[in-house]
């Protein structure tokens, strides 16, 4: 851990220019896209079934005549 910090006082100027900040960025941003986000959906069905699968609020409205 020490050699890494000896890296980063000795190039300063690299990692705080555009470069840097845009391969740090583009690090983050790499990994951050790789984290699944922990929600998944499964949906089992019958024969003669309906089935709806939303990844939010479903509404269903009744027509009363």
């Amino acid at each position: 851990m020490e050699n890494f910090w000896q890296l980063i006082v000795e190039h300063y100027k690299w990692v705080f220019s555009g470069a840097g900040i845009a391969l740090f960025g583009g690090l983050i941003a790499f990994f951050k896209r790789n984290k699944a986000s922990g929600i998944t959906q499964k949906q089992k069905s019958g024969n003669n079934s309906t089935n709806i699968q939303a990844g939010g609020n479903v509404e269903f409205t009744q027509k009363n005549d």
